[in-house]
């Protein structure tokens, strides 16, 4: 591949905006699903279990899609045909899944949904890397962070919104039915989706292969196993430096996982005391998705926190503070009476996010050989997917046996995997500070 020249602030904009449609497809399925499988009537104890497709298929897609990226090219590039493709067929699964009649229809379509929405998000990641040299790493996959926390503020408070800001009539929520504000919300979450990804499409170049790199592409000969055998080869040579921060992203997304499948049906007890079938019910549910809102939009603020704070503290340092301080917000959660109190803990979660999203990869892009950076990061991607497959499985079990089923209970085990990942990030991630980022 040529030389990398340094990219303008309005070039790594263009080339990252799509993810704040992405973020649409995502803050909807993070902020709803679990309220729309209550909805059609799966109980608590079910939730986590229909989760699974959720990890499950970013374990399959992610490492697929790099490495049929890497072998790619075509008149639109390298990474964007698989990031407009993943994004057409993602918009089509959220303008399906409110419509579900049942929560095993709801459950089968969260797997396309996520299947699609992995095809278009990692490649996005990949082109970061491609495009960039290293020392804008940090600021590449930080203005990532950005949309990401734009996006999903935008799509978590949408049903919020809807009720709240465009008066929409409040549903009784529950008996097979979801609520309007949440149906309505996903349509506009489709739209934004497959607008932002066309922008970013049209807006960003890649950078082309070079003779000998475009020889040894049109040279490759379909393989039948889709190249799970070489993917599989390539564990055996891992860079040290991801197996460091696997560890921390293995706590790090437990934490997560404890949020997105726990929260709604923990504040629908703990505080709006709701029950099966109230307007109690739907308005908790809004709620929580305001509630990711809130973390999202903090999200999206301490992001240019980051682009500036990273030049000198380095991106180790800054995520084990971040980590620490998602793990206060997470903790205090049990503790919040009033709906309100909750917005602390979301501003904590909020911080922690923006890096999780971005510092992760500013510090393992520069240990990938160039040639395998898609497949590489996909297979990243399975130190996200392992523990919440593992939380998926066992989370729901724990708590019953554990925690008499209460799902606040989640919210303490999330914390202190939070601490966990802060101390390994210290104590465990080994990485040099890159040069100095030049003012773009």
């Amino acid at each position: 591949m040529k030389e990398k020249p340094a990219l303008n602030f309005w070039q790594i904009w263009n080339m990252s905006f799509g993810f704040l449609g992405i973020q649409f497809g995502w803050g909807l399925q993070m902020a709803n699903m679990s309220a729309i499988y209550s909805y059609l009537g799966a109980m608590p104890s079910q939730i986590a279990l229909l989760w699974l497709a959720a990890p499950v298929t970013g374990v399959i897609i992610q490492p697929l899609i790099g490495q049929a990226s890497d072998r790619t090219w075509t008149r639109l590039g390298r990474r964007r045909p698989y990031i407009l493709v993943g994004a057409i067929l993602a918009s089509f699964a959220l303008v399906f899944m409110p419509n579900s009649p049942t929560f095993w229809i709801a459950a089968g379509l969260l797997w396309v949904l996520d299947g699609t929405i992995n095809a278009s998000m990692q490649p996005f990641r990949a082109m970061v890397a491609d495009n960039l040299p290293e020392e804008q790493n940090s600021q590449g996959f930080a203005i990532q962070s950005l949309f990401i926390g734009l996006g999903g503020t935008i799509a978590s408070a949408l049903p919020w919104m809807m009720t709240n800001w465009f008066g929409i009539a409040r549903d009784t929520a529950g008996q097979g039915h979801i609520p309007t504000s949440v149906t309505l919300s996903f349509y506009i979450g489709a739209i934004a989706f497959i607008g932002a990804v066309l922008w970013t499409v049209f807006t960003t170049k890649e950078i082309p292969p070079d003779e000998k790199e475009l020889a040894a592409i049109r040279s490759q000969k379909f393989d039948w196993t889709l190249g799970m055998g070489e993917i599989v080869k390539l564990f055996g040579h891992l860079p040290k430096r991801m197996w460091e921060l696997g560890l921390v992203q293995f706590f790090t997304w437990i934490g997560m996982f404890c949020l997105w499948v726990y929260f709604s049906p923990a504040i629908s007890g703990n505080v709006f005391h709701a029950t099966e079938g109230t307007m109690e019910m739907e308005a908790s549910g809004a709620w929580a998705g305001f509630c990711f809102a809130m973390y999202n939009a903090v999200c999206f603020l301490f992001s240019f926190v980051l682009m500036r704070v990273t030049k000198f503290t380095g991106p180790k340092l800054i995520h084990a503070v971040c980590l620490a301080v998602g793990a206060i917000g997470l903790l205090s959660i049990p503790w919040m009476t009033d709906k309100y109190g909750l917005l602390f803990s979301m501003a904590c979660i909020g911080i922690a996010w923006s890096s999780i999203l971005s510092m992760p990869y500013a510090m393992l892009t520069p240990a990938l050989p160039a040639d395998k950076l898609g497949v590489m990061m996909g297979i990243f991607n399975l130190f996200i997917v392992a523990p919440q497959v593992i939380a998926s499985s066992l989370l729901g079990y724990v708590i019953g046996l554990f925690f008499e089923g209460k799902p606040m209970s989640a919210m303490f085990i999330g914390g202190i995997s939070f601490a966990i990942a802060a101390v390994t990030t210290l104590l465990v991630v080994t990485y040099k500070k890159s040069s100095k980022l030049q003012p773009v």
